[in-house]
């Protein structure tokens, strides 16, 4: 089928003319100023306040795009007390060429000095002007925007809880109750003999009138295996038995007459295991 010469440029002009009849979503900016979403990452502010110079932001921030300086100041000693030393902030910059808006320096901030701000106009002809101190940061802070409200059926926060909860004392519900009328006329106790306490596994103690056990001769307990000891003036039996013959004693006198020398030893027969042994001399093959 042949295309009809200027089908294309009809339709293009219908566009135009529907856009033009139909209302402008178009804001003109910088007279009118855009709505942003409440948790924008625009630029990050500082609480000057609340900053201790923990160098937490700066240690964590994978740009290293933070620069803080501090000095040490000693307090004056409260009274009974002793002189305290605290980091005083001398300069908190941020460079803005550098960052990429992770948010890392706000999460991991332990004092909430740092807060996202929607701002954004902060664009500078020149790089090296963004880098911004302190002064500059800390004018931010106050388009930073509120937390947002609790759930409708959320539960309310601690502190809140606490600061309803009523005072401890003697109006109030943590006040100590009084002791009961009963008390006062309460019948003591009787003392407790404490020689009727034993420890677990030991026998009691002998009571009065009880006859005294007779004491356990501790010569009489030997160790498994052993033979017990002969009792003074007892005979010891023969070691096959009372029908065994006697053996005579030997006697405990030295020999008579000069002690008998040995015969000195061929050191030659002796060998080592595994030689043979030496042929005398005359001795065939």
């Amino acid at each position: 089928m042949a295309r009809i010469p200027g089908t294309g440029l009809a339709k293009g002009l219908a566009v135009t003319l529907r856009h033009m009849l139909s209302r402008s979503v178009t804001q003109q900016y910088p007279e009118v100023k855009p709505d942003l979403p409440p948790r924008s990452r625009g630029v990050i502010a500082l609480v000057e306040e609340n900053c201790t110079s923990c160098m937490l932001c700066a240690r964590e921030c994978p740009d290293w795009c933070i620069y803080i300086d501090s000095h040490k100041e000693t307090l004056p000693a409260p009274e009974g007390g002793r002189p305290r030393q605290r980091n005083v902030l001398d300069r908190f910059a941020i460079d803005f060429s550098l960052c990429m808006y992770c948010g890392i320096c706000i999460e991991v901030c332990p004092f909430d000095a740092l807060f996202w701000a929607p701002e954004f106009e902060y664009a500078e002809g020149d790089i090296r002007n963004l880098l911004h101190e302190k002064d500059r940061l800390g004018e931010w802070v106050s388009s930073v925007p509120a937390p947002p409200r609790h759930e409708a059926n959320a539960e309310p926060p601690k502190e809140v809880t606490a600061s309803k909860r009523p005072a401890r004392g003697p109006g109030g519900a943590g006040a100590a109750k009084p002791a009961p009328d009963d008390a006062a006329e309460a019948k003591p106790r009787p003392a407790r003999d404490v020689r009727a306490i034993r420890p677990p596994g030991r026998l009691p103690d002998q009571g009065a009138g009880e006859e005294p056990r007779p004491a356990r001769d501790v010569r009489s307990i030997r160790p498994p295996g052993r033979l017990p000891d002969r009792t003074p003036g007892e005979e010891t039996s023969p070691p096959g038995g009372e029908d065994a013959p006697a053996m005579p004693e030997a006697s405990q006198e030295p020999p008579a007459g000069p002690p008998r020398s040995r015969a000195p030893r061929d050191v030659r027969s002796i060998r080592p295991p595994g030689r043979l042994p030496d042929r005398p001399n005359g001795e065939g093959s």
